[in-house]
């Protein structure tokens, strides 16, 4: 297998899968190898598993904060595809159609060798959002038109993107069933997974103290963060007076919070334990994207004991059991009701926080690698058998090595 994520350093959800597929692999013996970019040329090696990052060049511009595009990461073709066709893979994996997914998938596609492709991020939506802050001086109708079509063709590029690989994984069934529907090509489900040990109740530290509220993610426009101070002035406006709101990340709208919140603590990025803590400390977590294709913090706050509150619209809404681990708001009058309710009710949110923790580890990371070596073998074996002797999943499963 040869993995080609578009973030792997980075702090979001597709660097951690990525991170989590490379570890499943090395404690099953699987050869892997992961090829990413990064700030300099770097090579490790650790059991059956070696990782390549690829410097990137002055010609990289920043998507966001935390991401960049290397419109000249091209010129690393020959000597990646010199190190692909050395390893010869039965599978090529991509995460989308950054720099490196297009890099993997020409690769994959000069070598004869399977891709695979996941669908991460809800790029469309991500382009309608950060577009509409430059619109604002259209009238409302004509703004949404345009906002409209932008979408529209965004997805459509990304689609055409997409028909490329042979097979396809996205995190929510909405996806899976659009993107079967817009590409002709079979879409599975990969879910996501925690890592319990880190996401605990048992990292939280605090005794009493007001209601605390919580979010974890990018401060950018499609996250939809500005909900966070509407929130906050409703609930003062209903006389709750004995709530604060953590909010742990940075972007874009992270001024405007500051500018607009009262009873706000902007921590920035927290990572290893004291990430643990910001999440076990909480008593709710508040997620208003309706861009997430998963939402993988939602499932961090769960297995660290704290209910959600998410959207109707996106993947989150999948990570969330309505009325037993946390609330999902139709609109934002629901989220302002569901926290008043956990706010004023501590039997009920302390059962919530007892069915979170259970639902959230129920599932694991192997589980869900297994799943997708077993799909790899479902669609490429029949078509590539002549070729390679793929993917024994029978050996996956004991924690062998493949012949």
């Amino acid at each position: 297998m040869t993995l080609f994520p578009d973030a792997y350093h980075e702090v979001d959800g597709v660097a951690n899968t990525s991170r989590h597929f490379e570890a499943f692999a090395q404690n099953r013996q699987l050869p892997f190898l992961t090829i990413h970019a990064g700030p300099s040329n770097d090579m490790v090696s650790e059991g059956s598993v070696t990782r390549i990052q690829l410097r990137r060049s002055p010609l990289t511009f920043p998507l966001d904060r935390t991401h960049e595009y290397d419109l000249a990461l091209w010129r690393r073709y020959r000597e990646v595809m010199c190190l692909v066709r050395a390893f010869d893979p039965d599978v090529v994996q991509i995460t989308g159609p950054g720099d490196l997914g297009m890099l993997g998938a020409l690769i994959a596609h000069k070598l004869g060798i399977p891709l695979a492709a996941s669908w991460q991020t809800n790029v469309h939506q991500y382009a309608r959002c950060r577009l509409a802050p430059f619109l604002s001086c259209l009238p409302k109708s004509a703004s949404a038109r345009v906002l409209s079509t932008v979408e529209r063709w965004c997805f459509r590029a990304a689609a055409r993107f997409y028909e490329i690989p042979r097979v396809l994984f996205a995190p929510n069934q909405d996806m899976v069933e659009l993107l079967q529907r817009s590409t002709g090509k079979p879409c599975f489900l990969m879910s996501h997974s925690v890592d319990a040990a880190v996401f605990s109740p048992q990292f939280r530290d605090r005794d009493g103290g007001p209601f605390t509220l919580g979010y974890v993610g990018r401060l950018t426009a499609e996250k939809n963060v500005r909900c966070l101070a509407q929130l906050e002035e409703s609930l003062l406006a209903r006389g709750h007076r004995g709530f604060r709101i953590i909010v742990v990340g940075e972007g874009a709208e992270a001024t405007w919070l500051r500018e607009n919140m009262q009873r706000a603590e902007l921590t920035g990025v927290l990572t290893g334990k004291d990430l643990s803590r910001a999440f076990a400390n909480m008593d709710l977590f508040v997620f208003p994207s309706e861009t997430d294709t998963f939402g993988l913090a939602v499932l961090e706050a769960l297995s660290s004991g704290v209910p959600a509150v998410v959207t109707a619209v996106g993947g989150p809404k999948y990570t969330v059991q309505h009325g037993k681990t946390g609330y999902i708001a139709n609109n934002f009058d629901d989220f302002v009701t569901f926290a008043e309710l956990l706010m004023t009710q501590p039997c009920l949110l302390s059962r919530m926080r007892s069915a979170a923790r259970e639902h959230a580890v129920a599932t694991s990371w192997e589980q869900i690698f297994e799943a997708m070596y077993e799909t790899y073998e479902r669609c490429f074996y029949a078509a590539d058998s002549g070729r390679h002797e793929i993917l024994d999943v029978a050996k996956i499963k004991r924690g062998k090595v493949l012949s």
